[in-house]
């Protein structure tokens, strides 16, 4: 006699939080893996894109990308100034807070994504971050214990910054 074996799925005593730190872990492998694919990391020209590039294509895309990379860095340095000025007040700001510091600061609202400053059970946030596209890049501006940090991120394929439904 044969016995049929079903999967199971074990929960074991591990209950909601071990889920949620299984789900939160499955997350951050997702975006580091969006992130190189995105990048284009790992991938290399094949000899025909070198073959077809001509000198006056590859001057002005050189050009672009030094436009494109001022202004990232234009708007990296006006996120740490902002912030940098509002955390100086506030150590722990909300999201309008932040997002009428950013706007002020010429940040244009329509691209700006701004994480929740609390948990839906009403708790505090360790940290609060606030995101705006800049051509193929994020600026991404966090604030934790008062103190901020800025980084350059690739816009995820949805044309965002942040995964999720907006704060």
């Amino acid at each position: 006699m044969t016995r049929a074996m079903t999967p199971q799925t074990r929960t074991g005593s591990r209950g909601f939080a071990g889920r949620m730190s299984g789900q939160f872990a499955l997350a951050v492998l997702l975006l580091s893996s969006l992130a190189a694919c995105s990048s284009g990391a790992g991938q290399q020209p094949g000899p025909e894109s070198a073959a077809s590039a001509s000198a006056p294509s590859a001057a002005s895309s050189a050009a672009a990308q030094a436009t494109a990379a001022t202004a990232t860095a234009r708007l990296q340095r006006t996120m740490a100034d902002a912030l940098g000025r509002l955390t100086a007040g506030n150590p722990k700001p909300g999201t309008e807070q932040i997002t009428s510091a950013l706007t002020a600061a010429g940040v244009p609202a329509r691209g700006l994504e701004v994480s929740a400053g609390r948990t839906p059970t009403g708790l505090d946030v360790d940290s609060i971050e606030a995101a705006s596209v800049q051509g193929k890049d994020c600026v991404v501006g966090q604030i934790r214990d008062g103190k901020v940090t800025v980084a350059v991120l690739p816009v995820l394929s949805n044309g965002k910054c942040f995964v999720g439904a907006p704060a």
